[in-house]
């Protein structure tokens, strides 16, 4: 039976991970949601307002963002992240789950079906950030300099919350107040900019193809078929390259699937599950 969510703060691998639980006794199934770069929980709101009915529901704000601690001694590589989301699903007590990650989730989802398989039955993977370099060595040396970070905030404040979403969105209707805000939010404080640079300097680039093609959970890719962050380009090559993989494009879509299109990637998901269960079944 679906209960009330347990929210809160758990300090692992130093640092403060903030995390919303919705644990489903009915359930055997536990989704471990993992949101994109300039983004938090909030993203996942639509989606996990239908998982939690028939699944137990794990969301992370990913350090340094949402609700998380931003510390500037903590190293905000993805090997790094990844060892955080596995020490507070252990933490937690879960043992199999199924990840679903979004944009850079998603090659955080990667890092762990490559360092944990074992933790993994499956993967959904949500317009997946995929083949990414390295942030080039001017910018890593210039973020150094002092006050820094109030340059990478002058460049969020010039790009803005509204114009962002615009970018993510194929369906600019559906943009309203209480989106911009739940956007907005992480960004009113100061730290959120220092962490921020510190992650130019720790992000190693993405998975290389080699690694890839030893990940053997099976993986779902969803896309849009709009979307201009992560183009659908980049979801073919992964589906090749994950030897496990299933790509299905959304029409008239863009990049932020959990807010354009929860009710369908859900069914997806739903499919998805289903589809594994009654092969193990048989």
């Amino acid at each position: 039976m679906e209960q009330a969510v347990i929210s809160g703060y758990q300090p692992v691998n130093n640092i403060n991970v903030y995390y919303e639980f919705y644990p489903n006794q009915a359930s055997e199934e536990t989704f471990v949601l993992l949101h994109g770069f300039l983004s938090s929980t909030f993203t996942f709101r639509h989606l996990i307002s239908l998982l939690k009915k028939d699944y137990q529901v794990l969301s992370i704000d990913l350090p340094p963002f949402g609700k998380s601690a931003k510390c500037n001694q903590y190293v905000y590589s993805y090997k790094n992240l990844a060892q955080t989301v596995i020490k507070l699903t252990d933490s937690l007590g879960l043992k199999k789950m199924t990840f679903i990650g979004h944009s850079m989730g998603g090659q955080i989802v990667l890092n762990i079906l490559h360092m944990t398989p074992e933790l993994a039955d499956k993967a959904i993977l949500l317009c997946s950030s995929a083949y990414l370099k390295r942030s080039k060595l001017p910018l890593i040396l210039t973020s150094y300099l002092p006050y820094f970070h109030l340059f990478v905030k002058y460049w969020f404040a010039r790009t803005g919350v509204k114009k962002n979403l615009q970018d993510a969105l194929f369906n600019h209707a559906i943009i309203n107040e209480e989106m911009i805000n739940g956007y907005l939010q992480p960004f009113l404080e100061d730290e959120i900019f220092v962490a921020l640079t510190r992650m130019i300097r720790d992000r190693e680039g993405d998975l290389p193809i080699e690694i890839l093609n030893q990940i053997k959970t099976p993986c779902l890719l969803l896309w849009g078929d709009h979307d201009k962050s992560i183009p659908l380009n980049v979801g073919e090559k992964l589906n090749k390259d994950l030897v496990n993989s299933e790509l299905i494009v959304l029409k008239d879509t863009g990049h932020a699937l959990p807010e354009e299109r929860p009710m369908e990637v859900f069914e997806y998901i739903k499919g998805f599950i289903d589809h594994y269960k009654t092969a193990a079944e048989s």
